[in-house]
């Protein structure tokens, strides 16, 4: 109805305009009528530019909400037979828009970062979804970034030094993030496979022989569900181990850690304090910093596996180290409550690192971003602290940790 308003309205004005341009040519007897109709003639122009202009607004708007909701088609979790032809139609319609029409695109969960946020060269990444895999598999799954440089880099250096040191196996990789998916497929053309697409060519392969390797945190929902997947298809493999994920079993409370554990909160420290210019935690708590570690969060029962890390980092010594999470769960670990930790414990410089595998959205974002609920402008605003500074890393290109997913992923192919 709008539409069809401001058609009628723009025809108006523009009849108006040819009748006052009719008028003025007979209007030179000196009466005065023709400055009259001059003014009547540029009232009638500027009323049409007015409705053309309005038009043009209520296209570009058009054209924008059409890609939000093409965007919006695919921020799902559940891949079917046309997801691949949405993919590119969203792609195809975003790169039709103008950069002004761009701004305007704004849907549930779509916005303008979609297509055109810069996370880095998509060609430096490998997808590993080659076939000829032969007998002998592993299969890295990982939850997923769209974060390219990241992707590359975290998960990238992860599969790259497990089929280093297993040569006569071959790497291939699976994510279990439809969304992250669709999205890396959408914005650069780049197709990875979920983990029904990554079995399914295990199985057409002639696969024999399978370990599956998770890039996970910890035993939660990513890992039940990798779980879940793997028990459609085992029939179809002679043997399939499924490996530790980093910080190997969760245990009853907070107080029960392990060797895994160990392991990633001296990693983690380490490289957080060398990033910094310490050369150790020890020498960055006498000058007033502490460490904050960011993980993602979960309802799962697995939360326990945070509260566990703390317990870790405080066994090791590490007193100017917090572990906290952008979901908040465990409760302990929402930012408000790490704010007032590191605040009361008299620290007055802060080093924000995610305790996550890939430095994708949630570290860019969430522990990052601008916004003014972002862990970085939060404890900015506090007014507690000198100085507060991040350090975008995720722990996938840790070597120690690297090394850790490799010995995980032995100790499955020992077992028999």
């Amino acid at each position: 109805m709008k539409r069809k308003m401001i058609t009628i309205l723009l025809s108006a004005a523009l009849a108006g305009t040819l009748m006052s341009g009719c008028g003025n040519a007979a209007s030179t007897d000196g009466s005065g009528s023709e400055a009259s109709s001059k003014a009547v003639s540029r009232s009638a122009s500027e009323s049409a530019d007015s409705s053309v202009s309005a038009v043009s607004v209520n296209d570009d708007q058009a054209a924008a909400d059409k890609v939000a909701d093409l965007i919006d088609a695919i921020y799902v979790q559940e891949w079917t037979e046309e997801t691949d032809a949405q993919c590119a139609e969203a792609k195809a319609a975003w790169d039709a828009l103008t950069d002004a029409q761009k701004a305007l695109v704004e849907g549930e969960n779509a916005d303008p970062d979609y297509f055109g946020r810069d996370t880095g060269d998509p060609s430096a990444d490998d997808p590993l979804n080659a076939d000829e895999i032969g007998e002998n598999e592993i299969l890295v799954v990982s939850f997923g970034t769209s974060f390219n440089e990241s992707r590359a880099t975290d998960i990238g250096g992860v599969e790259k030094a497990i089929q280093a040191a297993n040569p006569d196996w071959s790497v291939r990789r699976a994510f279990t993030a439809q969304i992250i998916i669709n999205h890396i497929q959408a914005r650069d053309n780049e197709k990875i496979d979920n983990m029904d697409q990554a079995l399914s060519r295990a199985v057409d392969n002639g696969v024999k022989n399978l370990v599956i390797q998770p890039t996970h945190l910890m035993h939660g929902a990513e890992y039940d569900e990798l779980m879940d997947a793997v028990e459609k298809y085992k029939d179809n493999f002679e043997s399939v181990k499924v490996a530790e994920p980093l910080l190997g079993e969760v245990g009853n409370d907070a107080s029960v850690v392990n060797e895994d554990k160990k392991a990633v909160a001296e990693a983690v420290t380490a490289a957080a304090a060398s990033e910094a210019g310490y050369s150790d935690s020890a020498a960055a708590a006498e000058d007033g910093t502490a460490f904050v570690f960011i993980g993602h969060g979960t309802s799962h029962e697995a939360k326990i596996s945070y509260s566990q890390m703390q317990s870790q980092m405080n066994e090791l010594g590490y007193s100017n180290v917090f572990v906290g999470t952008v979901e908040g769960e465990p409760e302990e670990t929402a930012c408000e409550e790490i704010i007032k930790a590191v605040s009361d414990a008299g620290y007055t410089k802060v080093i924000l690192r995610p305790l996550m595998v890939v430095a994708g959205d949630h570290a860019n974002n969430d522990m990052a971003g601008s916004d003014e609920d972002s862990w970085l402008s939060m404890f900015n605003a506090s007014g507690s602290f000198e100085n507060v500074d991040v350090q975008i890393e995720g722990l996938g290109r840790i070597p120690a940790i690297e090394e850790l997913y490799i010995a995980h992923t032995a100790d499955a192919m020992a077992n028999a």
